[in-house]
């Protein structure tokens, strides 16, 4: 499919690794969601606010290229906002609705574009000139290796707590 047809592709990557990441952050309990593998590493709840914020950005990005905008794309350093914001105290039912939110409204917006507009090229104030289908295809792969570092805390977790309940 990605050869024949790559925006339908990443769209179809994105909902399915959108819902997928809802679907294994939605109804962990409290204590699962802050919980750490080890210093410095990122919770379960840390993670879906990064996605959320990433989301975010990218959402800003694409209507910058709607609106046709000849400034350089918005641009910001979500992996820096954990420290900056509180997420372990956030509610995650508000971030998953969020997320999900935004990621319809992205989805339905990268549907309305044409081919040409996936080659479309803005400036990115990093990396220089960028096409919507790069930044549609590294959102894709964004959800992907979160999914799956999702999947790979929440496999730790499952190990770690029967240890701390033996002791």
């Amino acid at each position: 499919m990605l050869e024949r047809d790559p925006q339908a592709w990443v769209l179809k990557a994105l909902r399915e690794a959108g819902s997928s990441l809802i679907s294994e952050l939605y109804d962990v309990d409290e204590e699962s969601l802050v919980w750490r593998p080890a210093e410095g590493e990122w919770s379960l709840k840390e993670i879906a606010a990064h996605l959320r914020d990433a989301e975010e950005l990218a959402l800003a990005q694409f209507n910058a290229f709607v609106a046709g905008s000849s400034s350089a794309l918005p641009a910001w350093d979500v992996d820096v906002l954990p420290q900056e914001r509180d997420y372990q105290s956030e509610e995650i039912t508000r971030v998953l609705a969020s997320f999900r939110g935004m990621r319809r409204e992205t989805t339905y917006l990268l549907w309305a574009f044409t081919e040409a507009d996936w080659q479309r090229s803005a400036e990115h104030p990093y990396r220089g000139p960028v096409t919507l289908g790069e930044l549609a295809r590294e959102l894709a792969q964004h959800d992907l290796e979160h999914l799956w570092q999702v999947r790979q805390l929440k496999e730790q977790l499952r190990e770690a707590v029967p240890a701390q309940e033996e002791e």
